[in-house]
């Protein structure tokens, strides 16, 4: 008897949107065993033949910075019952390290990240679609708390960035995948009624 491929999670949303965070919670409540998170920024494109500042310019918001390829040979692989090598990215070199992390196929695969929509092969691929919504000036403190903490950026830099390529970005990009959801969760990671909507869901599907 042939097995069901696994129940395909997508979630995505502006930077600091809360994303991330629905989506860990989702994995903790149902636990590894059942659940495995793919994070699209793993998927980056390795910037290591470029010079470093050149690397710092790159567009990280645009569709062409990720290895789309990568992502949905891997995803194939999982729904598939196959494990997979998971990059690793270092996002204070811009380059993609030569280590791997293997993932295992579980019975849910969760997608997340600010493009995961924005492909359509991708998109065919998931059973639930959540875009998760925040207002602009959240995402923005959120994204300038994450940089400077975990990334080692300065204030300047990542004011910079916002300005001329994450906010264009998403407005071009990230905002109108919100019509291919199948939820729209409003307040970011903080909903708990949406969240626990989701994991409900999830729970009766498995």
């Amino acid at each position: 008897m042939k097995k069901n491929p696994p129940i395909t999670l997508g979630i995505t949303g502006g930077t600091g949107s809360g994303k991330t965070t629905i989506a860990e919670e989702i994995v903790r409540v149902l636990g590894p065993d059942k659940s495995v998170l793919i994070h699209q920024d793993s998927y980056y494109l390795d910037h290591g033949r470029l010079p470093a500042d050149a690397r710092a310019r790159v567009n990280f918001d645009h569709p062409r910075a990720f290895d789309w390829k990568l992502l949905k040979r891997h995803l194939r692989a999982l729904r598939g019952g196959r494990s997979i090598e998971r990059p690793i990215y270092n996002f204070h070199t811009h380059c993609r390290m030569d280590e791997t992390i293997a993932i295992a196929p579980r019975p849910v695969v969760i997608v997340e990240g600010i493009l995961v929509f924005d492909d359509p092969d991708l998109r065919g691929m998931m059973d639930i679609k959540v875009y998760v919504d925040a207002d602009a000036d959240v995402r923005f403190i959120r994204r300038l708390e994450r940089d400077m903490r975990d990334r080692g950026r300065s204030l300047e830099s990542i004011v910079e960035q916002y300005l001329t390529t994450v906010r264009p970005m998403h407005l071009q990009f990230i905002e109108p995948t919100k019509r291919y959801a199948d939820i729209i969760v409003p307040e970011g990671g903080h909903n708990r009624v949406a969240l626990e909507a989701i994991i409900a869901r999830m729970r009766a599907m498995l």
